[in-house]
C-alpha cells in the first residue's frame, strides 16, 4: 500500500473519513499541516496520517491517524503512525506529540509516554490543533502523549 499526499480535491472526503472516526478537522487544508490518505484499489479511504510542524520545525503534532473499521487489528494503525513519525524526524522533528483519549494503550506501543498537555501547547503554539483547543477550552479534557524521534532520523 502507499499514502499519497492530500490535495486541496481530497480535502472534502478526508472531512467525511475522519468525522466519521471522531477526530479533529480543524486545519484539514492548511498548507503547514502535512496529510496522507491511503487508499483501497476501488479508491476508498483505508486510513489518514499526517503531522504540523512547530515554528522551529523541532516539534511534530502528529495528527489524523485515523484507520477505517474494516482495516483495524490489522497494523494498518501502527504503519501509517509510523510513516508520519518518520516522515516528521527526517524533515528535522526531534519530538513528536500528540493529543489522545481513547488510545494511549495503542500510542505507548510506539513509544510515547503520557506528557503534560501544557508543555505540548508550549511546544506546538501555532498548530491548528492546540489553537483550537486552547480557545474552546478543551485542552483541559485532553490528555498530551510525547517521544523523541531521534531513532527515527535517518
Amino acid at each position: 500500500m502507499s499514502f499519497e499526499p492530500v490535495t486541496p480535491t481530497d480535502v472534502g472526503v478526508l472531512r467525511d473519513f475522519l468525522s466519521e472516526v471522531d477526530l479533529t478537522l480543524a486545519g484539514l487544508d492548511a498548507p503547514t499541516v502535512k496529510l496522507w490518505i491511503e487508499r483501497g484499489i476501488d479508491g476508498c479511504i483505508l486510513g489518514t496520517t499526517g503531522y504540523e510542524l512547530s515554528a522551529d520545525g523541532r516539534h511534530a503534532l502528529i495528527r489524523s491517524v485515523a484507520v477505517a473499521p474494516t482495516q483495524r487489528a490489522k497494523g494498518a494503525g501502527s504503519r501509517l503512525a509510523k510513516f508520519a513519525l518518520t516522515d516528521a524526524a527526517r524533515q528535522g522533528a526531534t519530538r513528536a506529540w500528540l493529543f489522545s483519549r481513547r488510545s494511549g494503550p495503542f500510542w505507548q506501543n510506539l513509544g510515547f509516554q503520557a506528557a503534560d498537555r501544557h508543555e505540548l501547547a508550549l511546544a506546538l503554539p501555532r498548530t491548528h490543533q492546540v489553537r483550537l483547543f486552547v480557545d474552546s477550552g478543551q485542552l483541559e479534557r485532553e490528555i498530551a502523549w510525547s517521544r523523541q524521534l531521534n531513532d527515527l532520523a535517518q
